[in-house]
Formats: C-alpha cells, sequence, structure tokens
C-alpha cells in the first residue's frame, strides 16, 4: 500500500515544558489550514510533485479522543504548539480530517528516500510532544507518514492510500454514481441475456481452433489502481511471450517512433497491427470488438464500469509519467469510452489520456448514454481495431 513508511504510536517519556503555551499556542493556531484549505493544498502539492518529480512527504497526526470537538482545548493547543515548533515556515499544516487528525506536508524533499525522510521527521515531531504533552496523552495519539509519489513507476500494491487524496475519499456526485452503478447492473445483465447465444459460439470457435482455454484472464488495473481480473475470449495463443508487447507500449507511452504499421495514413497506428501472437478466430473477434463481451461479468461484479478508461496491464503503468495515472483515480475502467468512440488505435497515447481525463471530469449519466449510443457504430466501421 503506499509507500505507508510509518505508522507508529509514540511511547516517550514527557519533558518538562519550557515557554509560555498561550503565545505559540494562538501562533500555531494561526498556521493551520481548515480541511478545505489542507485538501486544496495537498492537492496542489499533488500537481507540482508530478511536474517537477520532487517527492514530498506527508504526516498526519491522528488521536480518537484528543482532537476531537468538545476535548480539553487546551491539550489540541499543546498539539498545534508541538507541530509548530517541529516543523519548517514552508511546511504546510492543516486540519487532514477535521476533529481527528492533523496533517503536514513537508515539501520539496527531493529524491532522498522516504524512509529516511520520515524516520528523521519522527524523532523531531515525537521529541516536540513529549516535551508538552502526558505519558497518557502521548500514547493516544498516532502518527503515520506517506510520500508521494507513493513508488517510482506504476501503482502501489494495492492501490494508492486514499489519505493523499482526501478530495477522492471524500466522493462526490453521489446520486449520478449511484444511477450509473444501476445502468452498469441493468446494462450488464441485459447484454449477457441478449449475447448469450453469441458467446456460446465464441466459445466453440476459440475452442475448435487453438489450444488453451476459451477465456482469457489477465490482471489489470481499476479504480485508483486497484488490481482485478480482467476477462476476455482469448484471441492469441497459449504461452506466448510478452517481451514484444512491453517494448512496445514502453515505446508507444514514451511518444518514440513505432514500427512500421504499413498503414499509408499521416496518423500513426498505436497499436500493433500485425501482432504474430493473434490467432486468425482471434483476429477477426478482436476487429469486430466481440472479445471483450466477458468484460460484462466485470461490470457487473463492480470492478468495471460500461464507460470509462480502459483498464491498463501493471506493466503499462509502470512507463506511465505521473500525469498519466489520473486516467485511473477519478472513475471506473470502461468497456467502451471517448477514447474507443473518437479514435481507438488512431490517436496517440497522450491524446488518449486527455481524452480519458476529460471524461473522467465532466462525466454524466446523459453522457455515458451518449457514448454508449455511439459505441456500435464504432465497432462496426472498425476504424483503428486491431
Amino acid at each position: 500500500m503506499a509507500e505507508a513508511v510509518s505508522n507508529i504510536l509514540i511511547r516517550r517519556k514527557p519533558k518538562r515544558l519550557s515557554g509560555e503555551l498561550a503565545t505559540a499556542g494562538s501562533l500555531a493556531d494561526d498556521e493551520v489550514l481548515d480541511e478545505k484549505a489542507f485538501s486544496k493544498m495537498l492537492y496542489l502539492e499533488r500537481k507540482r510533485a508530478e511536474r517537477s518529480n520532487n517527492r514530498f512527504v506527508l504526516m498526519l497526526l491522528e488521536s480518537a479522543t484528543l482532537l476531537k470537538s468538545g476535548s480539553e482545548e487546551s491539550v489540541a493547543v499543546k498539539i498545534l504548539f508541538a507541530v509548530s515548533q517541529s516543523t519548517r515556515e514552508t511546511d504546510i499544516k492543516g486540519w487532514h480530517k477535521d476533529g481527528n487528525s492533523i496533517g503536514v506536508i513537508f515539501t520539496e524533499i527531493g529524491a532522498a528516500a522516504g524512509r529516511a525522510v520520515a524516520a528523521a521527521l519522527l524523532s523531531r515531531i515525537t521529541d516536540a510532544l513529549s516535551s508538552v504533552l502526558s505519558i497518557d496523552e502521548i500514547k493516544s495519539i498516532r502518527i503515520s507518514f506517506r510520500v508521494f509519489p507513493e513508488t517510482v513507476g506504476g501503482f502501489p500494491e494495492d492501490g494508492i492510500d486514499l489519505a493523499l487524496y482526501p478530495e477522492l475519499a471524500a466522493g462526490g456526485k453521489k446520486l449520478d454514481r449511484l444511477l450509473k452503478r444501476g445502468m452498469d447492473i441493468l446494462g450488464s445483465l441485459l447484454a449477457l441475456l441478449l449475447l448469450a447465444p453469441a458467446m456460446v459460439a465464441i466459445a466453440i470457435a476459440v475452442k475448435v481452433t487453438s489450444r488453451g482455454p476459451v477465456v482469457f484472464r489477465q490482471r489489470r488495473l481499476g479504480l485508483y489502481g486497484r488490481p482485478f481480473t480482467f476477462l476476455k475470449f482469448r484471441t492469441m495463443y497459449s504461452g506466448n511471450d510478452q517481451t514484444t508487447h512491453k517494448e512496445y507500449t514502453k515505446r508507444l507511452i514514451s511518444g518514440a517512433d513505432c514500427p512500421d504499421t504499413g498503414v499509408a495514413t499521416d496518423t500513426p497506428v498505436y497499436k500493433m497491427k500485425d501482432d504474430p501472437r493473434i490467432t486468425p478466430v482471434g483476429r477477426f473477434l478482436r476487429r469486430a470488438s466481440l472479445d471483450e463481451l466477458p468484460q460484462f461479468v466485470n461490470v457487473l461484479k463492480g470492478e468495471m464500469s460500461l464507460v470509462g478508461p480502459r483498464p491498463p496491464i501493471p506493466y503499462e503503468v509502470e512507463a506511465y509519467a505521473a500525469w498519466h495515472k489520473r486516467r485511473l483515480l477519478l472513475v471506473k475502467p470502461g468497456i467502451t469510452g471517448l477514447w474507443q468512440v473518437g479514435g481507438r488505435s488512431r490517436v496517440k497515447f497522450d491524446d488518449m489520456v486527455r481524452l480519458d481525463l476529460r471524461y473522467a471530469k465532466s462525466w454524466s449519466v446523459l453522457e455515458d448514454v451518449k457514448i454508449l449510443l455511439r459505441t456500435p457504430r464504432a465497432v462496426v466501421s472498425g476504424h483503428g481495431a486491431y
């Protein structure tokens, strides 16, 4: 999970407090942002880190009792004082979760190892807290650290840590999301029912023309970078080597020139056209997008949606730039989307990501319906499908 560097219950002997807390406490109060403002600053720092490749550390100081509204005010003031004394003026302090956790964003740590930075910060904040709190008060405080970017390339094994994305954890468009999920359930059930005869015929064709399982299962990344088992009809020979596709994907994402596609067009095709791993039946299924039909099961299970970005393979995401990852942070991956109905393999990778981000930021149930209605035409035309 995220590079959660530390998750430690502080157990240090308190020292006698020197200095007056009233004035210092007021100063600390002035420096602490409210929850909404802190969430906004955390969002901006993530954006800066994505552009500069400089990491930052988020420290969370949590207490189920000491920071709650109505708890003894002087204790909260002491904690804020300790935070103020152990951080720089340039560090950003605020309520990560009102009445429950205080956050500090330690900016511009460069390429320093996250664990080493967190260890130094832990020692500093522990000393500051032990100078103002009793042993019992200290025992009720938990400190944790997150480093952003969480990993170099790809997502953490279990997906992103939502503590770094409080605006996502808060949710939004609740009614629209409920309607979207209802449409996904009804749509996938109806599709599986109506297309059952075709799916049986496809399964037989796949089975009798090549060795291997009928349904291909692959690890893909969904919402928040969380892995799931992606389903599709097998279109390749079993036991093939993925090295060629891995190298092709890296070139695609980096924007390097891809091998000659044999297509006389000014628009490059950003998908392997003459892939020797694909069976004759598989080539037809891909051209008609029939290999995608088992993904209605993924939709029914809630791992995907009818409309959304395509779910990537983990080794694809390892080649992502930081901003590319945002395509998986706002909506579930889908069977169809703006990329599929707008350009498919004719669209460059960065442009595909921009289409996904455009959809993710402005999606609505009506927009989903429009994309679904455009999908059959895109499938029948077959433009950009290989």
